[in-house]
Formats: C-alpha cells, structure tokens, sequence
C-alpha cells in the first residue's frame, strides 16, 4: 500500500513540475493567461514571426517569391 502511495506521490509531483516549468501563452485575444488569470506580458512567451522571404529576379528586381526566375536575397 504505502509503494503505491508513493509512486502516487512521485507521479503528482512529476507532474506538478512540468505544469510549473511551462510559461503562460497568449489566448486567442491576445491576451496573457495563466491558469485562467491575466498575468504580467513579460511572462508569456510569443512565438516571433519568421521573417518574410525577399526574392530578386535576374534583372535585380524584387519579385515574388516562387515566381519564375526568383532568387532568395540572403
């Protein structure tokens, strides 16, 4: 009995663990929710956009990306 009750325990705490190390996100308002509650901005994590790719054509021109002849710019 007490072996299960500790591997119980084990487990709970494992697990209370995870839920601690994780930071708060944004809600779909944009919002910073831990648990339900608003919290400080600083404390979520944002997901920053990956930058946009900018492609030239053979001339030197901007193009879109994907059309014929576009190179990615580095």
């Amino acid at each position: 009995m007490s072996r299960t009750l500790s591997l119980f325990a084990a487990l709970a705490l494992l697990a209370s663990a995870s839920t601690v190390s994780a930071a708060p996100a944004l809600d779909a308002a944009g919002k910073c929710r831990d648990a339900g509650k608003f919290v400080a901005a600083e404390k979520c994590k944002s997901a920053k956009p990956a930058p946009k790719a900018v492609c030239k054509d053979a001339k030197g021109k901007f193009a879109k990306c994907g059309s014929a002849g576009a190179k990615p710019v580095k």
